[in-house]
């Protein structure tokens, strides 16, 4: 009996967001009595730092799963999907857990699919409840609800929201791996033609950085940059901060930046140590991306925008004025 977590790769080890999935898992893998199982399909032969094996030791792993390198060279949803079908009946799975990212969510999907079972996403709590069933707490309305609910299944699919806290690992849990680290099972996946027809050839994400689902630090821009030529102080700020550039949806709407850089109900969810808004007036759906964020820091012209009354601290003026000056502020502070 085992938990299965499907992790997405970040540089030399894994995302943040499937790391706080994973702690997620292996909760529920203690209360439930079962093993913890991760599979990263991304990882290849070995493929991983020593760091990234010891961090899924501590989180409670028994056993990390990999393809050999070229088997899968890219994302191909299907395939990742028949990959984790396969696992979960040779492991006797009572859970498939990922976060509720774009691929955790489209994996997870296609899996429902070749299973049959239902799949619960954006959790932010789950458990068995000692009869067969789970107990789950799930976003709902763009994380403007939480909706408690029961899932009737023998394998429970779930994704996890990507901006859930840490789960704290029991202190057993982990013990009897975190001295060798986790065991690697080499799969052997069988496909079929149809899985591996949608491949993905490019990644949003592989010119390296920083991305804008786990940054520490995002700088946002909207309508009031005034086009795309607007963007470049707020580049030189995140760069100056170790942070990206996020954007609102009229933004991307007109062209002016990418939707992979999108913040919000449509785009991606954030939660930053400092989210900076510069010229966004806060519309909901926006807000619903950026909520999570522990500092939320607003310049503006209208003081009445609805994200001043969300921010911690606001500059009412305009920020062709305001992000030189403190991008001066900075350098000046970092030169000393």
């Amino acid at each position: 009996m085992t938990v299965l977590c499907l992790l997405e790769r970040a540089g030399d080890g894994f995302a943040e967001t499937s790391l706080r999935a994973l702690s997620r898992g292996s909760s529920c893998a203690v209360r439930a009595g079962a093993d913890l199982t991760a599979v990263a399909l991304e990882a290849g032969e070995p493929g991983l730092a020593g760091a990234a094996l010891a961090e899924l030791a501590g989180l409670g792993v028994a056993e990390l799963c990999v393809v050999p390198s070229g088997v899968l060279a890219a994302y191909a949803p299907a395939a990742w999907a028949r990959t984790l079908h396969q696992l979960m009946a040779s492991d006797s799975a009572i859970a498939v857990i990922a976060a509720a990212t774009d691929r955790g969510n489209e994996v997870l999907a296609h899996l429902g699919a070749l299973s049959g079972l239902p799949v619960a996403a954006n959790c932010v709590s789950f458990a068995p409840a000692g009869d067969g069933s789970w107990k789950l707490v799930r976003q709902r309305w763009a994380g403007s609800l939480l909706e408690e609910a029961i899932l009737d299944e023998s394998c429970a699919l779930l994704t996890v929201s990507t901006d859930v806290s840490t789960d704290a690992v029991s202190a057993d849990s982990g013990t009897a791996v975190a001295r060798e680290g986790p065991a690697v099972r080499i799969l052997s996946p069988e496909f079929e033609e149809a899985d591996l027809l949608v491949v993905a050839t490019e990644s949003a994400g592989s010119g390296g950085g920083v991305s804008l689902a786990t940054a520490r630090v995002v700088v946002g821009g909207g309508r009031g940059v005034g086009g795309p030529d607007g963007f470049a102080a707020l580049e030189e700020l995140a760069g100056l901060l170790g942070g990206v550039v996020g954007v609102s949806r009229v933004v991307t709407s007109q062209g002016w930046r990418p939707h992979r850089q999108q913040v919000g109900q449509t785009g991606t969810k954030i939660s930053p140590e400092l989210y900076l808004a510069c010229g966004i007036s806060g519309a909901i759906q926006h807000m619903a991306g950026c909520l999570s964020a522990k500092h939320i820091v607003v310049v503006n012209t209208d003081p009445d925008a609805p994200i001043v009354s969300r921010a911690e601290y606001a500059v009412i003026g305009d920020l062709s004025e305001v992000i030189p000056a403190l991008v001066a502020a900075i350098r000046a502070a970092t030169a000393d």
